[in-house]
């Protein structure tokens, strides 16, 4: 019988924080008994640090220069396989309740169900412009209000999203369990905290208030101080309009921190349900992309330094041992490694699909192919790429210096090592490796082509009539609760688990 999944997703989590599972000061009950019994993966990477391609590359397997989901307003076209079409062709009902980020009229990508809406907005109306560098879109683009406007608050739009969220995924797990449907299942269950903006209840604000770790490790650096790219992402997110404190930071800090605690609690609900409904699945945590935190005066993602790009990722398995893997991994390896789980083939798209199965590296084999990440979209103005092997985390870019850090003697990346002759072989190794899987300039001229068709489409739908691709639950009322063309005794006996109790 094949097992059924459940995966728990989550945006914006550093990875820094799981070591190896929760670092011992954050307040996460049952994320910390999830790790206990999970293969825990030390050095995960998201593929791109932005939601909609990070999230594209997770349910793909593919990097974003093959997606074609560069930015979060890049359509994720419909012929694109994912780990649910390849589960729902193989026989299992997939689901999802949350946020996916998806952009394009085709709001499942293999879901056969959907149970709530997006956060996002699924149209083309994010698009950066590559021919403007420099410029700022005031009204999506982050700023630091996020981090001004730190605090308590008992509902906000993100909290009531990540409730309905969580609802409807313990209801749907209810519903899995009456045993009307003898399909294995796959759940993904996919929150929005902790995303900024940076706001959390009191009940987990109050947990952190003399929390150790409310200021980052490396201090805001000068503005000139930092490499080019980081001071596009400064500038992206309106750092001159701001005077930004070392309580502004303080609570930016707390809050985030409290609002992992909101999770564990929602999280902690939803396996509750699983084990009260006596139903076993193989549970993946994973976040899409992380947030820098302050540290170095950067906050949010948008950069391939640790605290953006590196994420928590922990599979447990019914019956298996918790234990740890160091090796480094990517979230596109989650496709591939979801379908050996299940026993399912992906031989008819392997020659085209980038991420490698991690069930290896769960029975204890080392792994050595690099891991790569892409960035080209907000902030950027050509596209950005990176791998990390082994200790060392390579990044180039046509506009910019490459940089080389030693990730076990500088976790902080705080000694660019491109220019150590000592370093010179390392370099050119991981330049030609870098240089024979991206051709730079092609990839920047499709980048900007993808930004100038969308331009014009977006344009143009925005004149006369406006139909929405947003996702739209639908649930009909009439086959609900009790209703007259139903028989009451079955229905109420068909409604129960476990029945005859």
């Amino acid at each position: 019988m094949k097992p059924n999944i459940l995966i728990v997703m989550v945006d914006q989590l550093n990875g820094t924080l799981f070591p190896d599972g929760p670092a011992d000061w954050l307040h996460v009950p049952n994320l910390r008994a999830l790790a206990d019994r999970s293969v825990r993966f030390a050095n995960a990477y998201t593929a791109s640090p932005l939601c909609a391609p990070g999230r594209a590359s997770f349910m793909s397997g593919q990097l974003p220069s093959a997606t074609g989901v560069y930015d979060n307003a890049a359509e994720f076209a419909s012929a694109i396989p994912t780990y649910a079409h390849h589960l729902r062709r193989a026989g299992y009902r997939t689901c999802l309740s949350g946020k996916m980020h998806f952009v394009g009229p085709d709001q499942l990508h293999g879901f056969e169900e959907r149970l709530t809406t997006d956060i996002y907005p699924a149209d083309f109306g994010w698009t950066p412009d590559y021919r403007k560098p420099g410029e700022r879109i005031d009204w999506w683009y982050h700023n630091m209000g996020s981090v001004t406007g730190a605090g308590v608050a008992e509902i906000t739009n993100q909290m009531e999203y990540d409730d309905e969220v969580a609802h409807f995924a313990k209801m749907r797990l209810y519903d899995l369990a009456r045993g009307r449907d003898d399909r294995p299942w796959c759940l993904t269950v996919s929150f929005t905290h902790p995303h900024d903006p940076y706001v959390a209840r009191r009940k987990y604000w109050d947990l952190y208030e003399d929390c150790a770790h409310l200021q980052p490790e490396v201090p805001a650096m000068d503005y000139a101080d930092h490499d080019p790219h980081s001071r596009r992402i400064f500038d992206a997110n309106d750092w001159r309009a701001f005077d930004i404190t070392e309580d502004h930071i303080r609570r930016a800090r707390q809050a985030y921190f409290a609002n992992i605690s909101y999770l564990d609690d929602k999280i902690g609900e939803i396996l509750t349900v699983l084990d009260e409904t006596r139903q076993e699945a193989i549970v993946v945590f994973v976040s899409d992309h992380g947030d820098m935190l302050g540290e170095r005066g950067l906050w949010f993602k948008m950069s391939f330094y640790e605290g953006s790009s590196r994420v928590p990722l922990m599979i447990a398995v019914p019956g298996g041992q918790g234990k740890s893997v160091g090796d480094p991994v990517s979230t596109i390896d989650l496709c591939p490694t979801l379908c050996e789980l299940a026993g399912v083939s992906m031989e008819d798209v392997m020659p085209w699909t980038a991420g490698l199965s991690l069930v290896p590296q769960m029975n204890g084999l080392r792994r050595t192919e690099p891991v790569a990440m892409e960035y080209a979209a907000e902030a950027s103005e050509a596209p950005l790429v990176c791998l990390r092997e082994g200790r060392w985390k390579y990044t180039a870019c046509a506009l910019d210096p490459e940089q080389l850090f030693d990730l076990e003697t500088d976790p902080h990346e705080l000694h660019n090592l491109a220019g150590a002759p000592a370093h010179h072989d390392i370099l050119t190794a991981l330049r030609a490796k870098a240089e024979a899987r991206w051709d730079l300039a092609r990839f920047d001229a499709e980048v900007r082509a993808s930004q100038a068709r969308r331009r014009v489409v977006y344009e143009a739908l925005r004149q006369g009539g406006y139909f929405p691709w947003d996702f739209q639950p639908l649930r009909a009322a009439s086959e609900r609760y009790m209703r007259n063309h139903m028989d009451l005794n079955v229905l109420e006996e068909n409604q129960r688990f476990p029945r005859g109790e």
